[in-house]
């Protein structure tokens, strides 16, 4: 994971979207002010910075050093974030936690075995969340990014678990797991882009991060910012990105349990 995401840090602090206000005000009220949360694939604090505000403490987990390096940087003032260099192979070592957060990173992980794991871990009532885009249209740049990358050998399906891989998406995973009971609720808001912006996004990818292209990087940036104005000579596109927050519980027949 750390030589996936090599260079890709301060690109994904600066250029992936934050999840929004309403986003992580939702989370907060859904797991409480009180709260211990667990933050597994943290990146650079995109949860963990805004959640630490409205919650007890969070556990910044990353196995990427670079990205738990940009999030302390980002972090500057917020005293109850742990940054703790690990994954999720080795979550019965982490302190105790009541509720744990992932944004995009369920899938690099060996999702059932995670989450046989946090049936052991998690309180009765802690939850499991997850967050990331509701739905997976295409974008109109797509086409034309995904056009650059094949010209350069790179492949979107780094992820060996993902739905790019397997075709099964969390929530089927979830259902058949231990904490099968789903809440879902999506926020949808716009976004603009300009050119530089979609190239910072596509350099936070792992599949196109600037440790994966090496000395190719410039060639790379060039092929990408004249792809994309040729498509779009304006230079600016539009993006309606809907977030979908799914807290997954245990069905409540099991927490009444004597």
């Amino acid at each position: 994971m750390e030589d996936l995401f090599g260079g890709a840090a301060p690109y994904y602090a600066r250029y992936r979207p934050g999840y929004g206000q309403a986003v992580i005000e939702h989370l907060a009220a859904t797991l409480g002010a009180d709260s211990r949360v667990l933050d597994l694939g943290c990146g650079p604090g995109t949860i963990a910075i805004p959640l630490a505000r409205r919650v007890k403490a969070v556990l910044a987990v990353d196995p990427a050093r670079e990205m738990l390096a940009e999030g302390r940087r980002l972090a500057k003032g917020v005293t109850n974030i742990a940054w703790l260099h690990g994954d999720s192979t080795a979550l019965r070592a982490l302190p105790a936690f009541d509720h744990v957060v992932m944004g995009r990173s369920f899938h690099w992980m060996d999702r059932r075995a995670v989450l046989a794991q946090l049936d052991e871990l998690l309180p009765r009532g802690g939850a499991v969340v997850l967050i990331g885009p509701a739905r997976q249209t295409g974008e109109p740049w797509q086409p034309v990014e995904r056009r650059v990358c094949e010209e350069f050998g790179l492949d979107i399906r780094t992820a060996a678990d993902s739905f790019h891989a397997t075709g099964e998406h969390h929530h089927d995973v979830l259902v058949a797991s231990p904490f099968g009971h789903l809440d879902s609720r999506v926020v949808t808001r716009r976004l603009t882009w300009d050119v530089d912006g979609l190239i910072g996004l596509q350099l936070s990818y792992s599949y196109s991060s600037p440790a994966r292209l090496g000395d190719r990087l410039p060639a790379f940036v060039k092929k990408l910012r004249q792809a994309l104005l040729a498509d779009h000579p304006a230079g600016r596109w539009e993006q309606e990105l809907s977030t979908e927050v799914l807290v997954a519980r245990r069905p409540m027949v099991d927490l009444n349990r004597s």
